[in-house]
């Protein structure tokens, strides 16, 4: 059976409206993007256009509602779009904003599940990457709720919101193979409590909310413009919010995801929780067999498309995969025929440190230009910081380089470095670069 492929949208497509806890107006495109981008914000409202990735790493807070942040730059509600992105098969997106939170619509997914269905969906030359769990994953909220991910070779939700909402109590199972998330998910709407909605505006949140945004629960009576949609909206929601809250887990997730009084909060520690699972089951696989530990592996006619370096001095020979578009590993096999080694320590060969760390920029490069979309430009080394070189490198070694990307903002990023060989340390590094026109 073929392997399934990435996907990106297949045209670009925007919709405007205004923000439900700022209550400004923003304008929001979607636009295709490359494999492995993942998803990524760009605030085309600031200087430089600054991008956020989609990233458990970079969620910075999430009462009633999730936000993303990398520095000062943050992007408030992402759970909707992300979550209609997730629900409507897409892999890959660069979301372009001229505000800090897209457009709440009428509090659903509905708005921008129609500009998926606007901005159609293609397939990429790339295979798509799949994480299955091998053990249960459980977190506890401080309120009784709690959230279980359980090993499954597809991805379900099973939810109720049980709590305080007496008669309004309900349970839902849903997965993205029996079931349309446009249709039975995308136009559940957020709701809320009416003794919640005097302390929500005193902490200066949901200026933009409104009857025509959001459901309000007040005892056993509903307050809305209309009708609920479905007899069983409220869960239904839940559920929207758990898909776009565990899209910020890097690759497709298998799992059986069982949901009692879920929260932004409980979601966010889920997702965090199974990316440490799942970071660490990479670090346990055998890069020396050859076997990609990420997703979109690389070999070297491939990098050579990406990065402009070649023998002598191109020091990477193939990527292992990438980890959204925050990390990335790649190897280096070091032979006694490197060039380097006739005038390095003649008679006791040692692979020389600061090509280590030029190792680690080229692979850093990749990450940059391959995953962020930055098509066009060189990445220029500014500093080195951190630089500490802990054991010798010997022909015949195989060096594992991993990067992870720490900043991009405009013109500048920063990256951390690592260089191990059999799962040894031996050389790290900070690495700053400066991006200019090639």
């Amino acid at each position: 059976m073929a392997s399934l492929k990435q996907t990106t949208v297949a045209h670009a497509q925007s919709v405007k409206g205004h923000a439900l806890h700022t209550g400004h107006d923003v304008a929001l495109t979607v636009k295709p993007a490359s494999a492995n981008t993942g998803f990524i914000f760009k605030r085309t409202d600031l200087a430089d256009e600054p991008t956020v990735a989609a990233h458990i790493d970079n969620v910075k807070q999430v009462e009633r509602a999730t936000t993303l942040g990398e520095g000062s730059v943050k992007i408030h509600t992402v759970e909707h779009l992300l979550s209609a992105l997730r629900g409507f098969g897409i892999d890959n997106a660069v979301i372009e904003i001229n505000a800090n939170e897209p457009p709440i619509g009428d509090g659903s997914g509905r708005i921008f599940a129609e500009l998926l269905e606007r901005a159609g969906k293609t397939e990429l030359d790339a295979p798509l990457a799949e994480y299955e769990l091998t053990e249960p994953v459980r977190v506890t909220g401080r309120d009784g709720g709690y959230i279980i991910a359980w090993p499954s070779d597809r991805f379900e939700i099973s939810c109720t919101n049980a709590n305080h909402l007496g008669k309004h109590t309900q349970f839902r199972t849903w997965n993205p193979e029996t079931g349309n998330y446009a249709k039975d998910i995308a136009q559940a709407r957020t709701f809320v409590f009416y003794e919640e909605v005097q302390p929500l505006m005193d902490k200066g949140l949901i200026k933009g909310g409104s009857l025509e945004n959001a459901v309000v629960i007040r005892g056993d009576a509903i307050l809305s413009r209309e009708p609920l949609r479905y007899e069983d909206e409220f869960v239904r929601h839940k559920i929207l919010d758990i898909i776009g809250d565990l899209s910020l887990f890097p690759v497709r997730l298998r799992a059986h995801i069982y949901a009692v009084k879920p929260s932004h909060a409980l979601n966010v520690e889920l997702a965090r929780e199974i990316y440490k699972h799942y970071k660490h089951r990479q670090a346990q696989r055998a890069p020396a067999e050859g076997m990609p530990i990420g997703e979109g592996a690389m070999d070297a006619a491939e990098i050579m498309k990406v990065i402009p370096h070649r023998y002598p001095f191109l020091l990477v020979d193939r990527i292992l995969g990438f980890e959204g578009t925050t990390r990335v590993i790649g190897q280096k096999a070091v032979t006694m025929n490197e060039p380097f080694f006739p005038g390095h320590f003649p008679g006791h060969p040692v692979m020389p440190g600061v090509l280590q760390v030029e190792a680690m920029a080229q692979v850093a490069s990749i990450l940059l230009f391959k995953n962020t979309g930055v098509g066009g430009k060189i990445g220029y080394f500014m500093s080195a910081d951190k630089v500490k070189w802990r054991k010798p490198v010997l022909p015949g070694d195989t060096l594992i380089i991993e990067i992870e990307l720490t900043k991009f903002r405009g013109k500048v990023a920063k990256a951390t470095g690592v260089c191990r060989v059999k799962n040894d340390i031996v050389s790290e590094a900070e690495l700053m670069f400066g991006i200019v026109d090639a």
